[in-house]
């Protein structure tokens, strides 16, 4: 195991020294890097901000439950007991028909010709507040409770939020596309990195071969090479966003104080910054692979 972990540590520094000795084509590799995994996390990134306003905005929606103008208490009574039964949702509220008369003509100004009619046209209701509840969930509820007896409408405002969903699904396959266009754009610059590597030291490959080196141990210098370049485009990328992020939270402010409310984007989780890094990572070590045991094939042919 010692002899293991030190010919993988001389590995390591050998890929850090190479770094060091071509410190221009090294940045200009990290800065491709960061560059292009820099769009598709930035939109990730924003489609995570819009799934939290969606999450808030759908916890302030409310479900409207009009009884028929002639339930009586029973049936009253009877609804009560079936929403508390409800675990999903956060609470409600039973406004009589005497309250919501009261309501309106305080807030419509018709107080007097509300007065005139000879009955309350407004039924009873209960107002129930959903808490966080998916667009296909609420629709489902308000179906079953539509279905009640004593219920003649239950009503709730979901197509904005089936809207945004859809938006975001439609901005996760988009995501997944671009990442797999420019992750294999980055195998490639790898790929074409590591193999001027090769032929640069194609002498000293052949001579290490002479000797008995295995293609493991020639292959391992490569190999951390590409991965510490993919980990530090990670870096970069994560850099750029997050001064984006710092631009934008600035006219973010303004703008919510304007409307007297306090909202800003927020940057990954530790769990998306590790995600980060593995893919990132993970690209150049594979395209250094690849680039390695293509041209160590064709050493061999030569």
């Amino acid at each position: 195991m010692s002899i293991w972990l030190s010919q993988h540590w001389h590995a390591l520094l050998r890929a850090l020294r190479q770094l060091v000795i071509s410190p221009v084509t090294s940045l200009l590799s990290v800065g491709v890097f960061g560059v292009v995994l820099s769009l598709p996390a930035g939109i990730f990134l924003l489609l995570e901000n819009l799934q939290t306003v969606s999450g808030h905005a759908t916890e302030s929606l409310q479900l409207s439950v009009f009884l028929d103008t002639n339930a009586r208490q029973t049936d009253i009574e009877l609804i009560n007991a079936r929403l508390e039964q409800i675990p999903a949702f956060e609470s409600f509220q039973f406004i009589s028909k005497e309250i919501a008369l009261q309501q309106l003509q305080q807030e419509s100004g018709l107080a007097e010709a509300m007065r005139n009619l000879g009955k309350n046209p407004l039924p009873d209701a209960f107002v129930v507040n959903l808490g966080h509840m998916a667009a296909d969930e609420i629709e489902r509820m308000r179906e079953a409770i539509s279905a009640w007896p004593g219920i003649a409408q239950v009503l709730v405002d979901t197509d904005w939020a089936r809207k945004l969903d859809a938006i975001l699904d439609l901005g996760r396959v988009i995501v997944l596309m671009l990442a797999g266009l420019f992750g294999a754009a980055l195998i490639i610059v790898i790929f074409n990195t590591i193999r001027l590597q090769i032929l640069t030291r194609r002498d000293e490959i052949e001579l290490s071969r002479l000797i008995g080196a295995t293609d493991s141990y020639i292959r391992r210098p490569f190999l951390y090479f590409g991965a510490i370049q993919g980990l530090a485009g990670a870096v970069l990328a994560w850099s750029i966003l997050a001064l984006v992020i710092f631009k934008l939270n600035e006219s973010l402010f303004e703008l919510a104080r304007l409307y007297a409310t306090t909202w800003a984007l927020s940057h990954f989780s530790w769990q998306h910054n590790l995600m980060l890094l593995a893919f990132s990572g993970g690209l150049g070590w594979f395209g250094a692979r690849w680039s390695v045991a293509r041209h160590l094939a064709h050493i061999d042919c030569a």
